[in-house]
């Protein structure tokens, strides 16, 4: 009896904070041109949804401490929502649903987004040379489709620029190129012979994009994902004069991260956004009218097969195959930002946290997504 009066009472204060502090009683998001046909979700579902979304924020994501945004999205309904702690702990300034925070390599999936879309304008071949789109890239044996997929063998930029420059400049992905070039930087080992996580991929992918539209990369990418998709919080961030205005990021300790000179290279991170406008971005990876099938396709499936196992990765997207299904996901982490985007598409099921204070916990939603399938 006095366990079903706890459930009871933790129940209403679910649905009371959902409604209250959250206005997620009124479901759904304004229906953007992209957005597929998707079934009602049923009130039962959401209930039990809500509850245990509920419950895992407040007993383990918040306990003791979270300082960022926490979504549990399906179908074109978010179910539950949370912003809570500051973006700057200096001036005070609380975070809300509309607050860009760092989101680090989810960035990724922004990047492969822009990639294919120029795919299927047909500028950009996943399987010609990336010296096709660079002309002065210095290894004409590496694809599009290897930089995608970590398989290129290139080294990690911020290695070689930490050996090569006094760390006092502020370098850009054109300078790291450079640097490459100049110092002749060899690859770590032949590409497409396996995978290795490696952010300079990312990087010469922003290089392409910007050859390619002939904008600077924030540019291409708000014409490209954000505007498209009515992400109208999420922006790259290129202007060393523009950091401090934004969302800070601080360790666990909440101690702020000073900028360094590797703070404005973008494609593989730079990308804030909000647990809202990724809920968009996942919706946009169902739509036909924003990505062709044949990208879909290509972006969701494994690509490394030379160790056994349940983990791989797509087109700037990790993935863990079970047996029975696949989770797509992306985590994040530079500074003390940490996040994680997750999609299980066979349930049409989002679930993000992303954090300005370096948290692990962030990273650890998979229990949650397991119960809500």
């Amino acid at each position: 009896m006095k366990f079903n009066s706890i459930i009871l009472f933790l129940t209403c204060i679910a649905l009371n904070s959902c409604v209250e502090k959250n206005k997620t009683a009124k479901l759904g998001i304004k229906k953007p041109f992209y957005l597929v046909e998707m079934p009602k979700l049923k009130k039962d579902w959401v209930k039990k949804a809500r509850f245990a979304s509920d419950t895992f924020f407040h007993h383990f994501l918040s306990n003791p401490d979270f300082n960022g945004q926490f979504l549990v999205g399906k179908n074109a309904t978010v179910v539950y929502s949370k912003s809570v702690g500051k973006a700057n702990l200096e001036n005070n300034l609380p975070i809300t649903d509309t607050t860009p925070i760092h989101v680090a390599s989810i960035s990724k999936v922004a990047t492969s987004l822009a990639v294919l879309r120029l795919c299927d304008q047909k500028k950009i071949d996943l399987n010609k040379s990336v010296k096709h789109y660079l002309k002065k890239f210095p290894f004409p044996e590496i694809r599009v489709r290897d930089l995608l997929t970590h398989r290129s063998g290139l080294p990690q930029y911020y290695y070689f620029t930490d050996h090569y420059t006094d760390r006092k400049k502020v370098l850009s992905n054109e300078a790291v190129l450079n640097l490459m070039i100049k110092h002749k930087v060899p690859l770590n080992f032949r590409p497409n012979a396996h995978f290795t996580y490696c952010n300079t991929n990312f990087l010469m992918l922003a290089l392409i994009v910007e050859q390619i539209t002939g904008h600077k990369f924030p540019k291409a990418m708000k014409r490209l994902v954000f505007d498209p998709l009515e992400m109208k919080h999420t922006f790259i961030l290129h202007k060393k004069s523009f950091f401090e205005r934004i969302s800070q990021s601080y360790s666990a300790g909440k101690v702020k991260q000073a900028f360094t000179y590797l703070d404005l290279i973008y494609g593989d991170k730079n990308m804030y956004t909000t647990a809202k406008d990724l809920f968009r971005m996942n919706l946009g990876t169902y739509s036909p009218k924003f990505l062709s099938t044949k990208m879909r396709k290509e972006m969701f499936r494994g690509y490394s097969y030379e160790k056994s196992g349940e983990r791989n990765y797509g087109l700037g997207i990790r993935m863990i195959e079970e047996p029975n299904s696949k989770l797509f996901y992306h985590t994040g982490w530079w500074h003390g930002n940490l996040g994680m985007f997750a999609m299980a598409r066979k349930d049409t099921l989002c679930v993000i946290a992303i954090s300005n204070v370096y948290n692990r916990k962030v990273q650890k939603l998979k229990p949650l997504i397991e119960s809500l399938k």
